[in-house]
């Protein structure tokens, strides 16, 4: 099973950079081989798929296949095509998590195929943005069907649940539930031990993001499982407790930027903290998203005024 992680794009204003060329955190696919993808089933025909890119969710059932993110294109166009063997109706529809470019880098792959790409307004204005900055918005594939609070569908034997907690890791980011499966995909609002990716430029917010984590984790059963949107030498397949850890990790982290604020410590002082207590084992998935990264947006945040 292909573990690697492969970290969210950020928006060109936080990156400095735009669509088209290697976005902060988007590591480019593979040219000299193809790339390593897997598909696993976890129940009732809900599972993952890992390639190049964020964690593509799936559902397999009688009326077709509904998939969660797209990855880039050459491992949307291998997705596609396993889905299309397995669902013989077709792909029906495509959700998106949020608007990073290893999200919905491949949603051309699917947009001929399905009936509709679903996902929050945010998400589609962000998408829309960074596009137009980077003078890409012919190479993107942006929902057409948007949502503000919560989107609701049956599919087969299976009920769809996309649901908006308000800022995390943008501003736009869906929690999506397979109801009967009980399996919730959670985009990058879950990152498996690695230091996440923090849009601030598209609205994210930690302190947020803790509360969202929290709420979700409480909804779930001790049978619910979640699909991370990045794992770094992990599963994508967790459990709450690993949410909790999750969310226990951002908790540390926005606490340290606090303490620097309120200390009269600097950032870049802030940023030479080798580690955080509890969470050494967490690492950068590159050289540009590590902890120096992470440590720099708390500390921002922290310094806002209220």
């Amino acid at each position: 099973m292909n573990r690697r992680c492969f970290v969210a794009t950020s928006t060109a204003a936080a990156a400095g950079v735009v669509l088209g060329r290697l976005p902060l955190g988007a590591q480019a696919p593979a040219a000299q081989a193809p790339p390593v993808t897997t598909f696993n089933e976890i129940r009732r025909g809900v599972g993952y798929f890992t390639g190049q890119g964020g964690t593509i969710g799936y559902l397999v059932n009688a009326d077709g296949a509904v998939a969660v993110d797209s990855q880039f294109m050459n491992t949307a166009e291998l997705c596609v095509a396993g889905l299309k063997q397995r669902a013989p109706k077709g792909i029906a529809m495509l959700l998106n998590t949020h608007h990073h470019g290893d999200h919905t880098g491949g949603n051309m792959a699917f947009k001929p195929l399905v009936r509709r790409i679903v996902a929050h307004a945010n998400c589609a204005k962000w998408q829309r943005t960074v596009a137009e900055q980077a003078n890409t918005l012919a190479q993107q594939a942006i929902a057409d069907v948007t949502y503000t609070d919560s989107w609701t569908e049956s599919f087969g034997n299976e009920r769809v649940e996309m649901r908006h907690y308000g800022p995390g890791h943008t501003s736009g980011d869906s929690v999506v539930t397979f109801q009967q499966a009980n399996v919730i995909h959670l985009g990058d609002l879950m990152f498996n031990h690695a230091h996440p990716n923090i849009d601030r430029a598209a609205g994210a917010r930690i302190d947020n993001w803790i509360v969202l984590l929290e709420r979700v984790a409480k909804t779930a059963s001790a049978d619910t499982v979640f699909i991370a949107g990045h794992a770094m030498n992990q599963t994508p397949r967790m459990e709450r407790a690993g949410v909790l850890a999750f969310r226990d990790y951002l908790t540390a982290l926005l606490e340290a930027g606090r303490r620097a604020v309120a200390s009269g410590q600097s950032k870049e002082e802030l940023q030479k903290l080798p580690a955080l207590k509890g969470f050494e084992d967490y690492v950068g998935p590159n050289p540009r998203i590590n902890l120096p990264f992470v440590l720099g947006l708390s500390f921002d945040e922290a310094s806002e005024k209220k």
